[in-house]
């Protein structure tokens, strides 16, 4: 697992945007965000917000990540559909979500299941990470981020 000022394992994975691989992002930060599934209203926010805000990153030098555990086909599709600028990493296999420590029990409708807690992390441009959001409630986090990344930036 990860731990804020180490360095993060070199991941990689196949994304909307190709395969993407942490080690190549070094010399700029990078945003990961995790979401439990596309197309569902939380997700769909906080993708908007990362897509309103992909200006102001993109001026950081700022790499944004979505990930889920959804299909290629269906990140895909939700990029799309969203018009999203940034990759969607397809976690089916858990990896990345295992690294990061999202997975955990969650209770809808009386009923338990594992699932992503939806939670945001900061790796700086030497591939250490710098800051983490765990329990992320949407509104007015990826401006939150944002702020974070220009602190880191400074």
């Amino acid at each position: 697992m990860v731990a804020v000022g180490k360095n993060v394992p070199d991941l990689r994975g196949a994304s909307s945007a190709g395969e993407v691989r942490l080690r190549d992002l070094r010399g700029q930060p990078v945003v990961v965000y995790f979401y439990p599934k596309d197309n569902t209203p939380g997700c769909t926010r906080e993708a908007r917000d990362f897509r309103d805000l992909a200006k102001a990153f993109a001026r950081l030098k700022a790499v944004v990540l979505g990930v889920s555990r959804d299909s290629l086909a269906s990140h895909e599709s939700f990029r799309d559909k969203q018009r999203l600028q940034f990759a969607l990493v397809s976690d089916a296999d858990e990896r990345w979500c295992k690294v990061f420590d999202v997975i955990h029990e969650k209770t809808l409708y009386g009923r338990k299941f594992l699932g992503v807690v939806r939670s945001t992390f900061l790796i700086d441009a030497a591939g250490k990470l710098r800051r983490e959001w765990r329990g992320v409630k949407v509104p007015g986090h990826a401006q939150e981020v944002l702020e974070a990344v220009r602190d880191a930036c400074a």
